[in-house]
């Protein structure tokens, strides 16, 4: 089975997903990462690590070292520019054309025979414009191949489900289709967090807060993860083509739908 993980920046990938993605992976499927940008207007890490002009490529090269360690078959970037934060951190979209974003992220779904998307929540997880374009263009990347075949099926991350691991990242208004154990996997999940040193800091910098103490990355990385099926709405168990996947074993929860 042929996956696209699509995601707006370098990391997302990892830490909203990253172990259902080494799961599927062990279990045969073929992951195609498909990622909007190279994360240029992110953190260059604490110390820096590179210069601001440098980050674009830095960024790409982690990526590429993360989805090594999660068991990649692909990765490809959409050449998109990741702008700068702005003042009071304000956070910005990468794009204004959905449309042409849409149309990119369609060829890669034919171009690999995907069965499935997977990409961020209808909430951008914290509200990232970013996250929001992302999810709106595959959502309408998917839908527009509708009546064709195979079918394609769409599922969203962090969707929310009691005891969910970070309730900041949850999508409020993504109900959990699957909660998935990644404890198997978590190794691969770090190391893959690990590739992506610029973030670092980023990573563990509020949940260190929280805690009143210095957390390392490892300790930040969540062992359970979930999914929203945000297309097609209402088709009898399309999520079975991921649990055939998955494993069984691999699913500690399974929402009714």
């Amino acid at each position: 089975m042929n996956i696209i993980a699509f995601f707006a920046h370098p990391d997302d990938e990892t830490m909203l997903i990253g172990g259902t993605l080494a799961l599927l992976a062990r279990n045969g499927a073929q992951v195609h990462y498909l990622c909007a940008t190279r994360g240029e207007g992110g953190e260059v890490g604490e110390p820096p690590l590179c210069t601001v002009e440098e980050l674009g490529l830095m960024r790409e090269r982690e990526m590429t070292c993360a989805v090594q360690s999660l068991g990649g078959s692909s990765l490809t970037f959409l050449d998109f520019i990741d702008p700068r934060t702005g003042p009071e951190d304000e956070l910005y979209a990468y794009s204004d054309d959905l449309n042409l974003l849409s149309d990119q992220i369609i060829r890669y779904i034919q171009q690999y025979n995907a069965k499935v998307v997977i990409t961020h929540g209808s909430s951008g997880e914290y509200g990232h414009p970013a996250h929001l374009l992302s999810h709106h263009a595959a959502k309408s990347a998917v839908s527009s191949l509708n009546g064709s075949h195979p079918v394609r099926l769409l599922y969203t991350v962090s969707a929310v489900f009691p005891g969910h691991p970070k309730p900041r990242l949850a999508n409020r208004d993504d109900q959990a289709h699957l909660v998935i154990d990644v404890s198997s996997v978590l190794g691969e999940k770090t190391t893959a967090a690990m590739c992506h040193e610029t973030q670092h800091a980023l990573f563990v910098r509020r949940s260190s807060r929280e805690a009143g103490r210095q957390l390392t990355v490892p300790e930040v990385i969540m062992p359970v993860e979930s999914l929203h099926r945000a297309y097609p709405v209402g088709r009898d168990k399309p999520e079975d083509v991921l649990v055939k996947a998955l494993k069984p074993w691999d699913i500690n929860h399974r929402a009714q739908h």
